[in-house]
């Protein structure tokens, strides 16, 4: 039996690496085709189509059972994103076919994306990512920045200004990136939040099949 994981992006990939090293699953992440997972970092919902049509040639080729497909829930909320892909699954694969698709949505009380849910388990002090709260705050009406945006900035922040020593600030690009910095122990995978358990729940339903 061989199982397919699609994410949406490399941070999303960066992160589910992490997260199944921290749990212990046993799955080889290799690339770009894994034992049991293969991660295809797609560039959003308009793509997946165009992933799937490639999938399904690949599903007969290597005997693929599952797919799981994990996306963020953006500001469409978990239901909407849901019924999304399951259109986009029936369109490309027809209503009855023999791969088992397996959809989770990356979300924090039903909204937001990976970076919500890294902001949510961040285990480091983060005095100078907070402030960003009181520069949004005296931003014009014109000047407004969206809830998305504002969550990636303050993860670049935390990784870079909160948690990166001087001499790696210096390296940034390499030092400070998202890969680098899932890597160290600025994130708390153990938190019992709601959000990250389905997560684990999720990774381990494709695992153990």
């Amino acid at each position: 039996m061989s199982n397919l994981l699609i994410v949406e992006s490399e941070n999303d990939q960066f992160f589910i690496e992490a997260l199944i090293k921290n749990i212990n699953l046993n799955i080889d992440v290799d690339s770009p085709v894994c034992s049991i997972n293969e991660y295809n970092c797609l560039g959003g919902m308009s793509k997946l189509e165009n992933k799937l049509n490639a999938l399904k040639s690949q599903v007969l080729k290597d005997g693929i059972d599952k797919i799981g497909i994990i996306f963020d829930a953006d500001n469409v909320g978990v239901d909407a994103r849901t019924q999304k892909i399951k259109e986009k699954i029936d369109f490309v694969f027809g209503t009855e076919h023999d791969v088992e698709f397996h959809i989770h949505i990356l979300n924090v009380n039903g909204k937001g994306e990976i970076e919500t849910l890294l902001k949510k388990i961040k285990s480091e002090d983060s005095t100078i990512a907070d402030c960003l709260d009181s520069w949004r705050n005296c931003l014009p009406e014109d000047k407004t920045i969206k809830q998305k945006d504002f969550d990636k900035f303050w993860i670049q922040v935390y990784q870079r200004y909160d948690c990166c020593k001087k001499q790696e600030q210096k390296q940034a690009g390499e030092k400070c990136n998202n890969e680098a910095s899932l890597n160290k122990k600025i994130y708390d995978f153990d938190k019992d939040i709601k959000e990250l358990n389905y997560l684990k729940k999720f990774l381990m339903s494709i695992n153990n099949s």
